[in-house]
């Protein structure tokens, strides 16, 4: 499997849009990277790039945007309200798949090397890649920024780690490193004070503020002051006005998400701003976010509603969008800014991507695929999602308050069960797909055809399996359908009774492309084993349908 490192670089222009243009054109120039964000701001007067590939080409097209960055802005002229000290600020490399931390540190620090001394630049690693933790924090490293550094960078303990110790009037300096992902965001004020904006940001950063008495900062033991920590772990936050907007902001980096994710961060502010007489009106994500980041908050602001989270992904996104304000500046398009939405191959999704009616059509149309197993598992998705509404209903029943998160498991497990059967919908179509591919080998030869074979044996296998997880699936979520049944609103008991009958067909249609497949396979064994298997998974199916059915005729009573 490929190995996957992000980049996101920061540079110091956010304003002119043909040198940031420049820039990604640097990137996209490398073979294998694929540019996935521009982010620019105009008040901070910097630009967020994010890109994303295997490690050489990324650390290549790294050096190519640095090396542009460095011709094309000049830092003696920079102003705006981020801290910065270089034209490239900072450069992080984010181990995405199949590849770890200090595989990625490795890079980082490959990079660093190549461009303090290919480009006479000063560079220092940070986070992962630096190996002296005295210096390996962000914003320990920049403090003074760029006015601080031409005297900083004289002293020893500053000395660059690679790169000369002379500071650049013109580029500046900038930071490499290897960090975990890390997510920017900005939390919007309705104030304009920068006063009250730090205030609240130390309020919840985890440094905290310096204690003081009578107006003197308190000393520890050694001569060091005291420090009050706020109540957000791993949170870096400062607070700052946006002449562009005109209001003031929290700006916030969220360094560990499973120690703090979004929603907490939000939530937190809000109750810190409003003990300060100031209002939360909305906020804004940097650059990219993680899809789970959304789904999480999406859950966690449905259940302070104690409304049923057992939505669809894209309902749990739109919730997340509307109870932060993510969208109150500019909007905000899932497509355009979750990360795992801009890396996915669309191509896999041919047929979940159609209408209904394309669907129909593609399915009565000269070609064989989609054929039975793909309308085996779609008529699955079917029948769960009837469920899954069923819950829903009933989870917000008049009456039934007590019970909302009852339903609301129901409605979760329905939604687990519909994405695994909307995943095997074209995964079915791959599978006939390969048997196809490998039917066209060529077989001149005795080891032609001897590859051919093991290719056809091997798409084979793969297109039993597939037809069988939607019989293993859609059996499961009979579970569900049963229980709607049973508890879920009696008004919808004939939407659960229809979704049995889906369900039943899904894993009897999806079991007849199990033994059709199954009868070209060389294994027999095998091919015993999955369709003994196959066969009780039928008769339980056959069984519950008729306990359901029964259940359901009972309520209806006509």
């Amino acid at each position: 499997m490929k190995k996957i490192i992000e980049c996101v670089p920061n540079f110091s222009e956010g304003n002119d849009l043909l040198v940031i243009k420049q820039i990604t054109d640097q990137i996209e120039s490398v073979e294998g990277v694929r540019l996935l964000n521009v982010d620019p701001g105009k008040a901070t007067n910097r630009t967020v790039v994010t890109f994303v590939g295997e490690p050489e080409a990324v650390i290549e097209a790294a050096f190519l945007a640095i090396r542009k960055a460095g011709e094309l802005i000049d830092m003696s002229r920079h102003t705006g309200e981020h801290p910065r000290m270089g034209a490239t600020d900072v450069c992080p490399l984010i181990p995405i798949a199949n590849i770890s931390m200090e595989e990625t540190a490795a890079y980082a620090t490959r990079l660093a090397k190549r461009v303090g001394e290919e480009l006479t630049l000063p560079v220092y690693l940070y986070e992962a890649a630096q190996p002296d933790k005295t210096r390996n924090n962000l914003s320990v490293i920049r403090a003074g920024e760029y006015e601080g550094f031409f005297k900083k960078i004289s002293q020893p303990e500053w000395k660059p780690d690679f790169g000369p110790a002379v500071f650049d009037a013109k580029r500046g300096a900038t930071v490499i490193g290897a960090r975990d992902f890390l997510i920017a965001y900005n939390v919007n004020l309705n104030t304009t004070s920068t006063r009250r904006a730090n205030a609240i940001a130390f309020d919840v950063r985890e440094a905290g503020r310096v204690k003081m008495e009578n107006g003197k900062k308190v000393l520890d033991a050694d001569g060091k002051p005291v420090s009050i920590p706020g109540s957000l772990k791993s949170v870096k936050a400062i607070g700052w006005f946006i002449e562009e907007y005109g209001i003031a902001q929290i700006s916030i980096n969220l360094t560990n998400l499973n120690v703090t994710p979004v929603h907490i961060a939000f939530d937190e502010v809000c109750r810190k701003a409003d003990a300060r007489g100031i209002r939360v009106t909305g906020s804004e994500l940097v650059g990219l976010v993680p899809l789970q980041s959304l789904l999480d908050a999406g859950r966690y602001f449905l259940q302070k509603q104690q409304r049923s989270v057992g939505v669809s992904e894209k309902e749990l996104i739109r919730i997340a969008v509307k109870s932060m304000g993510l969208d109150e500046l500019t909007p905000f398009k899932p497509e355009e800014r979750v990360i795992e939405y801009l890396l996915k191959d669309q191509s896999g999704s041919r047929l979940v991507n159609m209408s209904l009616t394309e669907f129909a059509d593609e399915t009565a149309s000269e070609s064989p695929a989609p054929g039975g197993g793909s309308i085996a598992a779609y008529a699955g998705a079917l029948g769960i999602s009837l469920a899954g509404m069923v819950a829903n209903l009933s989870s917000h029943k008049k009456g039934w308050d007590d019970r909302w998160k009852e339903f609301s498991d129901w409605a979760d497990k329905a939604q687990q069960h519909k994405a695994r059967l909307i995943e095997l919908v074209d995964a079915d179509t791959h599978a006939f797909n390969q048997i196809m591919a490998a039917f066209g080998l060529p077989k001149s030869t005795d080891a032609e055809k001897a590859t051919r074979h093991t290719a056809i044996q091997a798409a084979t296998r793969f297109a039993i399996d597939i037809p069988f997880q939607v019989m293993q699936t859609a059996f499961d979520s009979m579970s569900v359908i049963k229980a709607m049944a049973e508890t879920g609103n009696p008004n919808s008991v004939s939407d659960a009774g229809v979704g049995a009958l889906c369900a039943r067909a899904s894993v009897m249609g999806a079991f007849m492309n199990v033994r059709i497949n199954a009868a070209g396979y060389d294994d027999k064994s095998f091919v015993s084993e999955i369709v003994e298997r196959g066969r009780k998974i039928e008769k339980d199916t056959i069984a519950l349908e008729a306990q359901i059915l029964k259940i359901v005729n009972e309520k209806i009573g006509v």
